[in-house]
C-alpha cells in the first residue's frame, strides 16, 4: 500500500435522546471519517470518534485532527506492507490514541477491502452473530430508568450497563435489580467516586455483573484497594490504553474486568495486544463503544465476533442512539442479537446521501 490521497469528512448525527454520565450530557455526536486512498484508487475509511471536551480522556476532536494532519499522515509517505506496520510508525508520537486509531483502522479497511476479504479473516477465531448489551445514561427519575430498560430488555438485549454518580446510584440500582432479578446488569461511574469509595462498597449485596472504573484515571492503587473490599468485579475502561497497562493493573489486582475500546488504544493492533495480554493474566475482556457511526459500529462488530469476546459489549444497533446513520445496513438487533459484518474490509457500505446529510465540512489533508 502507498498512501496518495487522505480525506476529512466533518460530520454530526442527532441522538435520539441526550446522554449523561457523570461528566457530562451529549446532545448530538461528532466525528470525522478519514478517508485514505492507494495508489491503485482503493479507499480505506476510518472514523474519529474523540469527544468535542477533553471529559472522556484528554483527547479531543480538534486535537486528534492537528496530529493527524501534521504529525500521523506524514508518516505514511511509503510503502506499508502490512496495517501492523502502522502501530509500528505510529510509536514516534507519544499518546493520541483516538487520533492513530482513526488512521490506523483506514489502512486495516483499506488492507481488507485489496484483498477483496473481511478483517474477520485476520482474527483467530469468529461467530456470525453476537449478544450484545446496551449502555444506558442518568436518567431523570428511576421510573424512567425502569421504563427505558425495560423496554430494552423488552427489545432482547442481554445485558444493561446503567450509568452512576454521587446520589444517583444505590436507590435506582436497587429498584433495577428488584424489577429485573436475573439481568445481567452493571454500573459504569467513570471515575466519579474519587473521595467515595465506601458508596462504591454499598452495591457490593446488588449481584452485579462487574463496576467500571469508579474512581479516577490512574487510581489503580485506590482501586486495588477496592476491589479487596468487593466480590463485584471491578472494570477498568479509561485506564488502559496499551498492553503493559494491562500487565501493570494484573501485577495490582485493581481490577477483574477490561473495557476494550478499540479508538482509545490507538487501532486495531494494539487492540489484538490488549486481548492476547487479557487471556494471558486472566482478566475479563469485552469492547465497549463510543458512539460510533455505522463505519465504527461495524469494525466493532467484526472485532468482538473473536471468541475471547463472550460477555454482551457495549455494541447496541444503531437505532439505540441515531435516528439516522452513515451506512447502507445500520447494525439492527434480531432476537437479542447482532449480525457480524460480512463485507469486505471492515464490513460497511458507505451512503452517499445520508453521507451529504450530515456532513459538516470536507478537507483535502493529503494529496
Amino acid at each position: 500500500m502507498k498512501i496518495v490521497k487522505a480525506e476529512r469528512i466533518a460530520c454530526q448525527l442527532p441522538l435520539k435522546q441526550p446522554f449523561e454520565t457523570s461528566y457530562g450530557r451529549l446532545t448530538e455526536k461528532a466525528f470525522d471519517l478519514i478517508l485514505l486512498t492507494d495508489q491503485d484508487g482503493t479507499v480505506g475509511v476510518g472514523e474519529l470518534v474523540a469527544f468535542s471536551q477533553p471529559d472522556y480522556i484528554e483527547e479531543t476532536l480538534d486535537s486528534a485532527r492537528t496530529v493527524i494532519s501534521r504529525f500521523l499522515l506524514p508518516l505514511l509517505t511509503g510503502e506499508i506492507q502490512h496495517p501492523r506496520d502502522v502501530w509500528s510508525l505510529f510509536q514516534t508520537v507519544q499518546g493520541n490514541f483516538m487520533a492513530k486509531s482513526a488512521v490506523e483502522t483506514a489502512i486495516w479497511d483499506l488492507y481488507g477491502r485489496q484483498n477483496h476479504c473481511s478483517l474477520t479473516s485476520f482474527y483467530p477465531s469468529t461467530r456470525d452473530k453476537l449478544s450484545v448489551g446496551v449502555s444506558v445514561g442518568i436518567q431523570a427519575t428511576t421510573e424512567e430508568l425502569v421504563a427505558q430498560v425495560a423496554d430494552y430488555v423488552a427489545q432482547g438485549y442481554q445485558r444493561v450497563k446503567i450509568k452512576i454518580k454521587p446520589g444517583i446510584d444505590l436507590e435506582p440500582l436497587a429498584t433495577l435489580r428488584q424489577a429485573f432479578p436475573d439481568l445481567l446488569l452493571m454500573a459504569d461511574a467513570n471515575g466519579a467516586y474519587e473521595d467515595q469509595p465506601e458508596k462504591i462498597v454499598a452495591l457490593d449485596e446488588l449481584g452485579l455483573a462487574m463496576i467500571e472504573q469508579p474512581l479516577k484515571i490512574r487510581d489503580l492503587v485506590g482501586h486495588r484497594r477496592l476491589q479487596q473490599q468487593l466480590k463485584t468485579p471491578l472494570c477498568l475502561d479509561e485506564d488502559i490504553r496499551t498492553a503493559e497497562d494491562v500487565a501493570v493493573v494484573a501485577a495490582l489486582d485493581s481490577c477483574r474486568a477490561i473495557n476494550l475500546k478499540i479508538p482509545r488504544v490507538g487501532g486495531i493492533t494494539e487492540a489484538l495486544r490488549i486481548v492476547s495480554a487479557c487471556q494471558q493474566y486472566g482478566l475479563e475482556v469485552w469492547l465497549g463503544g463510543m458512539f460510533e457511526s455505522g463505519v465504527g459500529r461495524a469494525m466493532n462488530l467484526q472485532f468482538a465476533s473473536q471468541a475471547p469476546f463472550h460477555f454482551p459489549g457495549d455494541l447496541s444497533a444503531s437505532d439505540r442512539y441515531f435516528y439516522d446513520d452513515i451506512v447502507t445496513e445500520p447494525a439492527i438487533i434480531e432476537a437479542g442479537s447482532l449480525k457480524v459484518p460480512i463485507g469486505v474490509g471492515a464490513g460497511f457500505t458507505l451512503d452517499e446521501k445520508k453521507l451529504a446529510d450530515y456532513c459538516v465540512s470536507r478537507h483535502r489533508l493529503l494529496g
